[in-house]
């Protein structure tokens, strides 16, 4: 007798089927799965898989910030505090953070929006950062700036004048933002980032988005990522300053991703909190999410999952409906929140941790700098290639130009042309990117993401990997 299943794919939450995450889509599968036969002594054209699909820093080779490490160490076995090489401004740390812990463990829960000495922390942090000031109360601590994202957009699935509600994203984008809008049912309305200007925001663009998306949906909110991901991008201020005023023009929620602000390689970083408050008013009462983490920029700590959110202008009572809504997850990690803190307090001059945690800090940034430029020059010394210059975050996403037969055969396999060219650039180079399509871009262009964060002689040998493919590529289509 056949047991009919009580959940299955007919019956389940649809919208789960919408979400795409090609960052670790069919590619990663692939890719996975040609590294096993390695493993097995299967033959290749390569001897091992280069995974360029994720900015995982330490899963590339990225070492730890021993400030970090030494902090994290102590927090979780105290009993260490007697070792004579551990620093005393580590010691220092770990007992300000363990007096905030219920008896004295990170092992504890913490309050649901986090520890409290740590979020005054992050509220003295910004308020440097920014000049202006800021509320600890407003401070929240997540597991990733993903999960604090989440909550946030959990807060527009409402109905408004019986339109459904919609959130405007950037196209290309981090499919963390299509993915959570697919899950909670939020409608997307794209604009599109002006590559041949270096990633801007266009005013009219926006404009001709609200103005199409306001036919079907109610707009709520607009994201902005910045410095952007894929693009890496850093947006001017004069461009910050366009999109606050088309947001208080159409009284739209700032949901404002800024977690690769300590990725920055050239350009200033002008926080959105920072460029309202000093256009005055009406503009610094609109209302802002901002994001950071502890995934990116000098710390790296993507596994320890540490986010920070700072809202503004928000009303007490969804205040308190957020706040209800994060308690029934209890708490972000007491071990994130300890990286938090240590990203927000690092080390002084003069301090027994600052020179070790200097000279690493600023050999990383060199590094990025470094790749960054090396990608940038790789990429557009390629026939069909181009590739703005990259001024922050850890990516490259270089545009290609696939010939028509490419395309042809790609539609034959049920592919989109990008993601035909990066199965072939893996099952040839064993490289693994992501197709531009999974990131969302312009109708004819295509483009893939790939990190820059692998070492010297290893990105080097990925570059000439790409290179030596793409001619090969073109001269069998053409």
């Amino acid at each position: 007798m056949k047991i009919e299943k009580s959940l299955n794919e007919d019956n389940m939450n649809q919208r789960l089927l919408k979400i795409h995450y090609a960052v670790r889509g069919p590619i990663l599968e692939r890719a996975l799965a040609i590294q096993t036969d390695l493993n097995e002594g299967v033959l290749k054209p390569f001897k091992r898989v280069i995974r360029a699909n994720i900015g995982d820093c330490h899963a590339l080779g990225q070492r730890p910030i021993t400030f970090i490490r030494q902090v994290l160490a102590l927090a979780t076995c105290p009993g260490l505090r007697s070792l004579k090489n551990i620093p005393e401004d580590v010691k220092e740390r770990v007992r300000e953070i363990l007096g905030e812990c219920v008896s004295g463990s990170v092992g504890s829960y913490s309050p649901a929006p986090g520890l409290l000495l740590i979020r005054k922390h992050v509220a003295q942090y910004l308020t440097a950062r920014d000049g202006v000031a800021a509320n600890f109360n407003n401070i929240y601590l997540g597991s990733g700036a993903s999960d604090l994202i989440k909550s946030v957009l959990t807060l527009f699935v409402e109905k408004v004048d019986g339109k459904p509600p919609g959130v405007m994203i950037p196209i290309p984008q981090y499919p963390l933002f299509s993915g959570t809008l697919s899950e909670l049912g939020l409608q997307q309305v794209d604009y599109y980032l002006d590559e041949d200007e270096g990633w801007v925001l266009k005013y009219e663009e926006l404009e001709r988005s609200w103005r199409a998306a306001s036919e079907h949906c109610s707009v709520r909110a607009i994201v902005v990522i910045n410095p952007g991901n894929p693009t890496g991008q850093v947006l001017s201020r004069d461009n910050i300053e366009d999109i606050i005023r088309f947001a208080y023009k159409h009284n739209l929620f700032i949901v404002a991703d800024e977690v690769y602000q300590e990725n920055i390689i050239s350009k200033p970083f002008h926080s959105f909190k920072k460029v309202m408050h000093e256009m005055g008013d009406p503009f610094k009462k609109l209302q802002l999410s901002s994001f950071m983490t502890c995934s990116k920029g000098w710390a790296a700590e993507c596994g320890l999952r540490a986010g920070v959110l700072e809202l503004v202008s928000l009303e007490p009572r969804v205040i308190s409906a957020l706040e209800a809504a994060r308690s029934t997850q209890q708490c972000a990690s007491v071990l994130g929140q300890c990286v938090v803190d240590c990203v927000m307090r690092p080390p002084t001059p003069g301090s027994p941790s600052f020179s070790l945690f200097s000279s690493e800090r600023d050999r990383l940034r060199r590094a990025l700098s470094e790749r960054a430029f090396a990608a940038h020059t790789a990429f557009n010394s390629i026939p069909g290639y181009f590739c703005n210059p990259i001024e922050g975050a850890m990516f490259a996403f270089p545009r290609i130009e696939i010939p028509g037969k490419a395309k042809q055969e790609a539609a034959e396999r049920s592919l989109v042309p990008d993601e035909f060219y990066c199965l072939r650039l893996l099952e040839e180079t064993g490289v693994c990117v992501v197709p531009g399509s999974g990131f969302g871009q312009r109708p004819g262009s295509y483009h893939f993401r790939t990190t820059i964060l692998h070492d010297k002689d290893e990105f080097s040998y990925m570059l000439a990997c790409i290179r030596r493919f793409h001619l090969n590529f073109i001269e069998e289509y053409s």
